[in-house]
Formats: C-alpha cells, structure tokens, sequence
C-alpha cells in the first residue's frame, strides 16, 4: 500500500504544478482576499498566477494574461478588471479567432480561465504611460460573487512565449 502513495503523490504534485502553470516567473500572487478557505463545497476558491504583460508595442494599447483557478465548488465569473496604468481595461474572448469584448467570462467549479496569447485576454486601453520590460503592472480582478483580487503583473519582451504556452 506504502508504494502506490509514491506515485500518488507525484501525480497530485504533477497535477498542482500544471494548476499554477507558471514556474518561476509566474508572477503569482496568492489568493487574494476574494477567495475563500475552507473545503470548497459552498463558494468559489480563487487565486491567480502566471501573469504577465507583453511590453506594448503601442502608446495606448497593451494586453494581458494570467490563470485565475478555482479550488472551490460553485463557479464564479471575471466581471471586470481596473488598473492605474489604463483609462480602461476590457476582459475580451476569442472565437474563431476573431476577438470581442464580453462582460464576463466563466471561472468553472474546480477549474481555471486561461486568459493566453491568441485566445480570452485582457486589454489595457487608453494607457497612461507605456509600461516597460521589467516593470510591474497592478491589476484588480473585480468578480460576481467573490471580492476584488489584487494581481501584479510583471512586463516581458513584446515577444515573451511563457513556457507553459499562454
């Protein structure tokens, strides 16, 4: 019995790495103070990481992506984002590779919302100054049923591919 814990573990490991998806340079923040602890039958658990914002190319424009996972058990959505650096930030999916603004995306129970280069993204408009490889963006993910989390999002070459794929 001792020998299946072995690999067991590393299965959970495994599965725990691939839920951060971000190593080193993630960028995680912890989970915020919108989430919750416990067991995670009654609400949704969030926490985000793998942030990060390609340096824009840009004077008023810039994009962003993170992971925001949910160990809890009811779903939750991203309704909204704010920055200091942006007169506005727009949470935008993308279908067919054709990109829209939405209201929300859907966080699932026990899952996670990729927001990854050439799918769901954010998009920082109408930027206040033009943020620079090595800096630091500070974002707030506004939800509809958990309370605002904080999230610093590092800024990598325009070119930056995570190691992770998104």
């Amino acid at each position: 019995m001792r020998r299946r814990l072995g690999p067991a573990a590393l299965v959970i490991a495994g599965a725990l790495a691939l839920a951060g998806c971000g190593g080193s340079d993630s960028g995680d923040s912890g989970s915020g103070s919108g989430s919750g602890s416990g067991s995670g039958s009654g609400k949704a658990e969030l926490s985000a990481g793998s942030a990060y914002m390609p340096q824009p190319v840009s004077d008023d424009m810039a994009a962003g992506f993170l992971t925001v996972t949910n160990k809890g058990g009811v779903a939750d959505e991203l309704t909204s984002v704010t920055s200091d650096i942006a007169g506005q930030v727009t949470v935008h999916e993308t279908v067919d590779g054709a990109m829209q603004e939405v209201k929300s995306l859907k966080i699932p129970a026990g899952g996670r919302l990729e927001l990854k280069s050439g799918g769901d993204h954010l998009m920082f408009e109408q930027l206040k100054s033009k943020p620079k490889e090595g800096q630091t963006v500070s974002v707030e993910l506004h939800f509809a049923h958990s309370g605002p989390m904080k999230v610093e999002m590092p800024v990598k070459p325009a070119t930056y591919t995570p190691a992770t794929g998104h």
